[in-house]
């Protein structure tokens, strides 16, 4: 047995000895499972695996994970596990965060870690509603959205996470939700797989604030019609029978059409590869809310340079042509101190 041999773990030892705090129901709950469950796959150590998160209900994810983790401040969790990944490129990092926290004072922060490419696992619940705080519209409630800080209805343009990712250059960008558990578990296996910034949306049901939000498209009796499934190298079509299809809409966006009414050369084939994020944010505008057949899966799964890699590549070569710096020299260089009489 040598250092390097990743001891076998189960479920139980990635789950820590914290009591579960969300409410009974919540859609987090069936998310932190498929969580505990994969890590034991990913053939990583618990001592090497950290979790981070901002503020809100999903915050308290690192508490339930028997792992290393911060429960950070509100919208900073990418800045912190940013920070963390470029100083320790051997740790596997994770960023929890909710539609509030990432997605309105964190929001730069997310922009710019998914532009960077930080070497990142960030997964992004979305249940359209501020949780923790009781029931506020959040920057993904739909317009006329009426709450407790909107009584007469949002007057807003909700966010498409999906699109304002890709919008970022994220290079890996994938949507799943909290009925799906083995669904959950491929994407943020794929998420893993990754070198570079991973974003992971989750619909994921408030019962609370905000129940039933993305009923239209997961109950069990429409989920076939509803959900539009991702599948790399395949033609896009669904339905109980495969009658419906994704087609070009002849203006740069995409639509669905019935099958038996275009040629099979029109029916999309996905290419989560391709450099060209058109299509993935095509096909991430093709719903305008959990209301329509909505895209699952993954979107875009592209190799770029991964931020970590080029920084220590960058020092590297500085000190393979200068040697080793002089701080003092640099700081008293002339030009750089003045006299104030």
């Amino acid at each position: 047995m040598t250092d390097t041999l990743i001891p076998t773990t189960t479920r139980k030892d990635w789950t820590s000895d914290q009591e579960v705090r969300w409410c009974p129901g919540c859609g987090d709950y069936s998310i932190l499972a498929a969580v505990q469950m994969l890590m034991p796959d990913l053939g990583i150590r618990r001592e090497n695996t950290v979790f981070i998160s901002g503020i809100g209900c999903a915050a308290r994810f690192p508490y339930y994970m028997n792992t290393f983790g911060m429960h950070s401040i509100h919208g900073r969790a990418p800045a912190i596990a940013s920070g963390l990944a470029l100083a320790r490129p051997d740790l596997s990092v994770w960023v929890i965060s909710g539609d509030g926290d990432a997605l309105s004072i964190g929001g730069n922060h997310l922009i710019h870690a998914l532009r960077r490419n930080v070497n990142l696992n960030i997964l992004l619940f979305n249940n359209q509603i501020y949780g923790l705080t009781k029931g506020q519209y959040s920057p993904t409630s739909e317009a006329g959205k009426v709450t407790k800080s909107t009584p007469f209805g949002s007057l807003e343009t909700p966010f498409n996470p999906m699109s304002l990712a890709l919008g970022a250059e994220a290079t890996f960008v994938a949507r799943t939700h909290d009925m799906d558990r083995k669904h959950m578990m491929e994407m943020f296996r794929r998420a893993h797989a990754h070198h570079g910034a991973s974003f992971v949306e989750v619909y994921q049901n408030c019962n609370v604030f905000n129940d039933g939000a993305f009923e239209e498209i997961l109950s069990k009796d429409v989920r076939s019609d509803m959900l539009i499934t991702l599948e790399h190298g395949k033609q896009i079509r669904f339905g109980a029978d495969g009658q419906f299809v994704v087609v070009s809409d002849g203006n740069g966006g995409v639509k669905i059409a019935l099958a038996q009414e275009v040629e099979d050369s029109e029916i999309i084939v996905h290419d989560e590869h391709n450099p060209n994020p058109a299509l993935a944010f095509a096909l991430s505008r093709l719903a305008s809310g959990p209301h329509s057949p909505t895209p699952i899966g993954v979107f875009r799964d592209v190799v770029h340079p991964e931020y970590g890699d080029q920084m220590a590549d960058q020092i590297q070569r500085a000190l393979d042509s200068k040697g080793p710096g002089d701080l003092n020299s640099l700081l008293r260089s002339a030009g750089a101190t003045w006299e104030v009489h």
